[in-house]
């Protein structure tokens, strides 16, 4: 069967990245010429708030087939929250400084969506996380590809946090902060706290103490289908709360938090001979031998 055609595609510009900037003018021209439908967009922060609108119907924004991003990983999850209620195959361009999520180079980039144009792209659906959040409003949703992160404040020494895997208390962590991973984030903030890295294709979710008291607190990795809880037992002040590196609220003591899977996964497009280990490889400098780096 073959892959649906391409009609109308958007372009998010990271104006902040100089060689972002310069592509866009030769990157939508070429696009005129082969799909019906260009959109350019370069605000980043508005495109990715029109996102709530788009989806209760306040908005005059479109979903289109295929949305390209020009930047680095920041970008990409920007575009992934305006579209999280309903997923766009979306493509990363990468400007910025790693690039896990935005995985093609930009020297490459006809290349690939001359791939993507006929079909032959490889798209990975990327399993995500559900929040919910306690608040006096209320228990408020928010959706995660990377990671949710639990931090202490500024008025907090450490914070203690019980963690709940359905009704069974897991145990109870004092350390600066818990990270909550998809496989996606775990080459993300997990990652910096000591987390193994999972393929990005994986279901599972990573649990990832921050500087923990206890060196016995390690690193857990769960099935995708259990519901996580997280309660904050005493401590001297509110727990900060982020998801993909945006604060959301924060979480009062003795109320709880429930992390579980997204029912469905975020398809992101990627040049089919970038394999993850590729990347894996290049952007964290592996070189497969201790005495010299290959040219």
């Amino acid at each position: 069967m073959s892959a649906p055609r391409i009609k109308s595609v958007d372009v998010l510009v990271h104006v902040g990245k100089a060689g972002a900037v310069e592509l866009a003018p030769s990157l939508e021209a070429w696009l005129c010429e082969r799909v019906e439908t260009v959109r350019i967009h370069r605000e980043l922060g508005a495109f990715a708030r029109h996102g709530a609108e788009l989806h209760s119907g306040e908005s005059q924004l479109v979903a289109p087939d295929l949305v390209i991003v020009l930047g680095g990983d920041g970008a990409l999850l920007g575009a992934v929250r305006a579209f999280a209620e309903s997923p766009v195959p979306t493509l990363g361009i990468n400007f910025g400084q790693v690039g896990f999520l935005a995985s093609t180079p930009a020297s490459r980039w006809e290349e690939t969506l001359l791939s993507v144009l006929e079909g032959h792209a490889a798209t990975e659906p990327r399993l995500r996380l559900e929040l919910e959040l306690p608040t006096d409003q209320g228990r408020v949703r928010h959706v995660a590809l990377n990671d949710v992160v639990l931090s202490r404040s500024p008025e907090q020494s450490m914070l203690r946090a019980a963690l709940w895997v359905g009704e069974d208390w897991v145990t109870d962590y004092r350390a600066d902060g818990l990270i909550f991973a998809t496989p996606s984030g775990s080459t993300a903030y997990a990652l910096s706290a000591g987390g193994p890295i999972l393929g990005p294709s994986l279901e599972a979710i990573l649990v990832t103490p921050i500087c923990s008291q206890s060196l016995a607190n390690r690193p857990i990795v769960l099935e995708p289908q259990v519901e996580l809880g997280v309660e904050m037992v005493g401590g001297t002040g509110p727990t900060e709360v982020v998801v993909d590196g945006r604060r959301v609220g924060r979480l009062e003591a003795n109320k709880r938090l429930r992390i579980v899977r997204h029912p469905v996964p975020y398809p992101i497009v990627a040049l089919p001979s970038l394999d993850p280990y590729r990347r894996w490889r290049e952007r964290l400098g592996w070189t497969g031998s201790v005495t010299q780096r290959p040219v």
